[in-house]
């Protein structure tokens, strides 16, 4: 099959799948020069629910245990909240589509041979594609490597560094340094769910008048275990408080991604 057949298909059951996705429960390690955070989340019909539950491998103490349940309380008590979150969640997914939906288009493929059960193929920006969009011109800028599961036709693996800087507005309102890169890890966690295990990105650059930006993330995600599909927020907070220790739950990962 030529690549770029190949990533057809699977961009095709990356977006349909996730229509008739489960609903699961994970652990977020996210580590930053701040620390090391720790948070349990519980995906609800309206959005993710998380709550705090270390930082720097140690549990929350009495007053930071109260705020977090204040900020619970809060969302599930106000409208307002829950709209907001809610269309934070709604944007997020549709982000997350458009940018699956380039894929096929905005990238010449190669095959580049074969590991873990994958095909690897090299990819690079199609010269014939118009980005049309911000989010299409920073990704249209990069070039990397995917992995393609060759029993399921899904995404396993994808990692990309940005060839060029990336300016808007002429380079006035901003600007990408070349030289950033993100890498993506998935997991398959039952017959039909693949879910993020391990996220990098780590971008540079300047907005408007010169204010120095950075997008700087760094996490992996596991203990998936399924909920109810459908849950409310207020289901996945009790579900929450139900839950067990972590300290039974979670087992030292330590991120080793280095350029």
């Amino acid at each position: 099959m030529p690549p770029s057949q190949l990533v057809r298909e699977v961009v095709y059951n990356e977006l349909h799948d996730h229509e008739v996705h489960g609903y699961w429960r994970y652990w977020i390690e996210r580590h930053s020069q701040k620390g090391t955070r720790l948070d349990e989340q519980i995906e609800t019909a309206e959005g993710p629910i998380t709550r705090f539950d270390r930082s720097n491998g140690h549990p929350l103490d009495a007053a930071e245990r109260l705020a977090e349940q204040d900020r619970l309380n809060h969302l599930l008590n106000s409208p307002a909240e829950q709209a907001r979150h809610r269309q934070e969640y709604a944007e997020d997914e549709k982000r997350i589509g458009r940018i699956v939906a380039l894929l096929p288009d905005a990238f010449l493929y190669e095959y580049s041979g074969e590991e873990n059960g994958c095909y690897r193929l090299r990819f690079r920006p199609n010269p014939d594609y118009p980005p049309r969009s911000i989010e299409a011109r920073i990704f249209h800028a990069m070039s990397g490597e995917l992995w393609v599961s060759i029993r399921y036709k899904r995404l396993a693996r994808l990692d990309g560094h940005l060839e060029e800087n990336v300016d808007f507005g002429y380079g006035i309102l901003g600007r990408l340094y070349k030289g950033g890169w993100f890498q993506l890890q998935r997991t398959r966690v039952s017959d039909t769910d693949w879910k993020t295990e391990r996220l990098e990105v780590h971008m540079r650059g300047r907005a408007m008048l010169f204010k120095t930006i950075a997008r700087e993330t760094s996490e992996i995600r596991s203990g998936f275990s399924p909920v109810p599909a459908g849950i409310s927020l207020g289901q996945g907070v009790s579900l929450l408080d139900q839950g067990e220790s972590s300290s039974a739950l979670i087992s030292p990962v330590s991120l080793s991604f280095h350029r």
